[in-house]
């Protein structure tokens, strides 16, 4: 009896191996030809039921990556357990120091992919407003992204607490130093992998944010205001980069206040008042290419940052009678008028008043429209919750909160989920803006045509 074979379609997905090689699904031809030489009767049905469900593997995945999760909390748990108590504060804060801020930059990364898959549910064409490639990363990619930071990262300090726990400080000292080499060689790789052309336009981006010498994009000011936002970011990248440098990592000689990278450096305000100075400046790049007195304006916002941020510092340079006396109520003052006039700018700039209650025009209706379009308390919440998030933001600058990393911590996560829910806001309102032009241009040009078309009409 002749062997029936059914053909696999071709939508039928390609298993892939450790080593990136396609298993082959033979042919008909080929399938019969393999049997006939082997005199082994085989159903092609069991060749593609070796191909597991999406939904198995999504699943399984989750599995793991649970399994992941609380090895790592157990390990790094009895670590810190085993340490003398006089140390285990210290080496805490000096771990967290070292990956706070990547946790932190992959909270940013999870929540960029939220912003793009809302995006992809509604009519707004993001790739259009950033200028981005046709071939730019999805918010499958960009998740795919972070899920490898969430699992790296903790990995790395789960590392770091277990090796030092036993003894083996040498060992420990090199794993955030080995960690941060790893980032920068993908971010800067001129490989083709890693998404080559998405890195660079990144590198690009912050280029131009750096020295901005060009007309400044939508893109370029953008990325500079996530850049405020991670201000706080940025200072502890710089100061763990200190301690590695200065090899003070998994040692106490760094917990010393007068030490080259303690509390009192100076590199700490500069680096925090950085993002805000390039904002400023991309501002007045601004304004002389428009002319629009609305930069001047934006550029006064930026600059009352800049005095929060160094009279907080001084507090490492002056008496204690002094700080609280003279220098703290010019704090609080400088700290209100900040906060009041970024959260108007917000809502009167940024923001568009009329889209605030209704978020996006879904594509289709879902649980996204039921939940958001069209709702009053959506209106509500992101008034109140941008007030809140703008003060406390500012208050995090304060100096004394400086070594309650916790607290800090949980104040700078709140400030990147504030500018997450900015950026809904505004890139909807930029996006509106565009087809406003574009339906101006077009009424514009339509009547040109009609224009021309009625001289020649009345010349014949």
């Amino acid at each position: 009896m002749p062997q029936l074979s059914l053909p696999i379609p071709n939508t039928t997905p390609i298993v892939r191996r450790s080593a990136s090689k396609s298993a082959i699904f033979a042919s008909d031809h080929d399938d019969t030809t393999f049997h006939d030489m082997k005199g082994v009767s085989m159903p092609s049905q069991a060749a593609a039921a070796i191909v597991p469900s999406p939904i198995f593997l999504w699943r399984f995945k989750v599995v793991l990556f649970l399994l992941w999760g609380v090895f790592c909390c157990k390990i790094s748990w009895d670590s810190v357990m085993r340490m003398s108590v006089d140390l285990r504060d210290l080496f805490l804060y000096e771990a967290f120091l070292y990956y706070n801020p990547l946790l932190l930059v992959t909270l940013t990364v999870w929540l960029w992919g939220v912003n793009l898959w809302i995006f992809s549910q509604s009519w707004v064409n993001y790739a259009k407003v950033f200028d981005l490639a046709q071939l730019h990363l999805t918010h499958r990619e960009i998740w795919k992204c972070s899920t490898w930071m969430t699992i790296v990262v903790p990995t790395s300090m789960t590392a770091y607490l277990y090796l030092y726990s036993h003894g083996e400080v040498s060992l420990s000292a090199f794993q955030p130093v080995l960690l941060y080499a790893v980032i920068l060689m993908l971010l800067i790789s001129p490989f083709d992998i890693f998404y080559l052309s998405s890195r660079y336009f990144l590198l690009r981006t912050f280029w131009r944010i750096v020295l901005p010498s060009q007309a400044i994009t939508f893109a370029d000011f953008f990325l500079a205001d996530i850049m405020t936002s991670m201000s706080k970011v940025f200072s502890d990248l710089e100061r763990s980069t200190c301690r590695m440098v200065n090899r003070q990592v998994a040692t106490i000689a760094w917990f010393e206040a007068d030490s080259i990278c303690g509390s009192h450096s100076i590199a700490i305000p500069m680096v925090l008042v950085f993002p805000y100075l390039c904002r400023f400046f991309q501002c007045l790049r601004q304004y002389k290419d428009t002319k629009e007195k609305n930069c001047l304006f934006n550029a006064l916002k930026y600059s009352t940052a800049i005095p929060v941020i160094f009279l907080s510092a001084l507090k490492y340079h002056v008496l204690p009678e002094n700080w609280v006396g003279f220098y703290r109520p010019l704090w609080l003052i400088s700290s209100v008028i900040n906060s009041l006039y970024s959260f108007y700018w917000d809502i009167t700039r940024d923001w568009d008043l009329s889209i605030l209650s209704r978020v996006f025009l879904f594509k289709s209706p879902g649980l996204l429209t039921n939940l958001l379009y069209g709702r009053a308390w959506v209106y509500y919440w992101v008034l109140g919750t941008n007030l809140i998030l703008r003060c406390t933001w500012t208050y995090k600058l304060s100096a004394h909160l400086r070594h309650n990393y916790l607290t800090v911590f949980t104040i700078t996560a709140l400030e990147i989920v504030r500018r997450f829910q900015w950026i809904f806001f505004r890139v909807e309102n930029e996006w509106n803006k565009m087809t406003q032009k574009q339906n101006l241009e077009l009424i514009e040009a339509a009547k040109e045509e009609d224009r021309l078309l009625g001289s020649a009409a009345h010349s014949i």
